[in-house]
């Protein structure tokens, strides 16, 4: 099963999937292969912009590939705010799509203690988008607790 995990940053996605996820799934983070392919000592959340190319491209390769496995493993996959041609994409291969938000207070309480400044604009950008979804569309199972 593809789980598709989306949300605010500093929600509690990550959070979310190591409650569930089990030691042979497959967990395509964006943050966690930064990290794998940065330098001694990098910073947890606030990524160089050429590490950050190198890392999303290899997170595309890394979806591609863990797609195929689905049917023998759970793949989780963090995706702060898919576009619509990512959705659909999801949804032809019928991924589950959570939203993980416990709220536009925590969150943005959250980005201000743990993470970069920038981070508050993407935070921002996200709640208004999530406003903005037509009446009636859902955004996927909702996840709101408080991770």
């Amino acid at each position: 099963m593809l789980y598709v995990v989306t949300g605010p940053p500093a929600a509690g996605k990550s959070s979310w999937i190591t409650a569930r996820a089990r030691t042979t799934d497959i967990v395509i983070d964006l943050d966690r292969i930064a990290l794998a392919l940065a330098g001694p000592g990098a910073p947890n959340w606030q990524h160089d912009p050429t590490l950050l190319k190198v890392a999303h491209r290899a997170r595309f390769a890394a979806i591609d590939e863990a797609v195929k496995h689905r049917d023998q493993v759970d793949v989780y996959l963090i995706h702060t705010m898919p576009s619509a041609k990512a959705l659909a994409r999801y949804r032809r291969l019928a991924a589950e799509i959570i939203t993980v938000d416990p709220g536009k207070d925590i969150v943005m309480q959250r980005v201000r203690d743990m993470r970069d400044p920038a981070m508050t604009a993407v935070a921002t950008r996200w709640y208004r988008q999530h406003a903005r979804r037509p009446h009636g569309q859902p955004a996927g199972r909702q996840a709101s607790r408080a991770w």
